[in-house]
């Protein structure tokens, strides 16, 4: 079986448990149409679940029942709804897995209220774990949970910073600095952490574990910069090139700012200095086009293959005592599947 089909088979199993335990904590009353409907709506276009699954398999890697890890799964997968609905109203993002974006939906003030609700929430599933985990395994898994959240914030705030005073002068380094906050610990670090706490009872070995976790992260961040320039209209869920329509700081963009002609980067940073609405489709092709000619979407695949091994050495590290099982399995094949994905 293809690294990709061992996922995707895992993936909806680990969906099947985590689907009724995270409706569960959906509240079902007034202010339904305002609130809770939202809620409901956000959650119910969930993606592949990628977060929590890692969470789970990662307790079943460790010879635990993974059920005893949906609370924090639940927890992770909320609190990730609560971030992509702030993430997409600070970006300006109009499609978001295939749909509108909620605050495209409804408006920006009732999506930002309900983003502030998912967050909220997801605190509640971590509380009621502890009369499966403990007290003090839970204490832990709080202030996992909270050292996340703050350290993702930190990694935006990082990336809408460069936006605003439209920061140019930046390296691999820089970037993959930011995404160690932002991306790597919520997307990987923190399910691998936890999964590994709850599977051995707090006897892992967490450093390992973030080792293998900040590769993995930032491997499929990396590609996730690529297939917002290659996947074509429908093709990723979101919005065709979105991120030269926010100016992200994309791998390929850092690398285009290194190796563009000086007129061209004069232009180039005169481009990243406009807002959003300012940028035209044909300078965003214009830019798409100096993407290519300068091999900076190729660079940037080249640099997650090469994280990806990296990612494939220090698992190795992080689970050598560990026997094999379909969530080992499962964890093994996300290293080639996150640089392989289409979507």
């Amino acid at each position: 079986m293809t690294a990709s089909a061992t996922v995707d088979d895992q993936l909806a199993h680990y969906s099947s448990l985590l689907g009724p335990e995270l409706e569960s904590y959906l509240p079902r009353c007034e202010p339904d149409r305002y609130l809770y409907r939202l809620l409901a709506l956000s959650v119910g276009r969930r993606g592949k679940a990628l977060r929590p699954s890692i969470c789970l398999a990662t307790c079943a890697a460790f010879g635990a029942d993974p059920r005893l890890c949906l609370g924090p799964a639940v927890a992770l997968e909320l609190v990730h709804d609560a971030f992509l609905v702030h993430d997409d109203i600070q970006d300006g993002s109009e499609r978001r897995r295939g749909h509108a974006t909620l605050h495209a939906d409804v408006g920006v003030p009732l999506a930002i209220n309900a983003g502030d609700a998912l967050a909220t929430l997801s605190f509640r599933p971590l509380l009621d774990a502890e009369s499966r985990l403990g007290s003090s395994l839970t204490a832990r898994i709080l202030r996992e949970f909270h050292h996340t959240i703050l350290t993702t914030i930190e990694g935006q705030a990082i990336e809408l910073g460069w936006r605003k005073d439209n920061v140019c002068d930046l390296g691999l380094d820089d970037y993959l600095g930011m995404v160690l906050r932002k991306t790597c610990c919520y997307t990987t670090i923190h399910p691998l952490r936890v999964g590994a706490l709850v599977g051995t009872r707090g006897r892992a070995d967490l450093a390992a574990l973030t080792r293998f976790g900040f590769f993995l992260g930032a491997a499929f961040q990396i590609q996730d910069d690529v297939l917002d320039l290659t996947s074509g209209p429908g093709g990723y869920g979101k919005d065709t090139d979105g991120d030269l329509y926010e100016g992200k700081r994309s791998v390929p963009l850092v690398h285009l700012l290194a190796q563009c002609r000086p007129v061209e980067r004069h232009a180039l940073v005169q481009f990243l200095r406009l807002d959003r609405w300012q940028r035209t489709v044909e300078a965003v092709d214009w830019v798409h086009a100096l993407l290519v000619a300068h091999g900076s979407i190729e660079f940037a695949r080249n640099v997650a293959t090469g994280i990806s091994r990296a990612a494939t050495e220090s698992f190795d590290c992080a689970f050598r005592a560990v026997p094999p099982t379909r969530d080992l399995e499962f964890l093994a094949a996300l290293v080639d599947f996150v640089v392989e994905r289409s979507s």
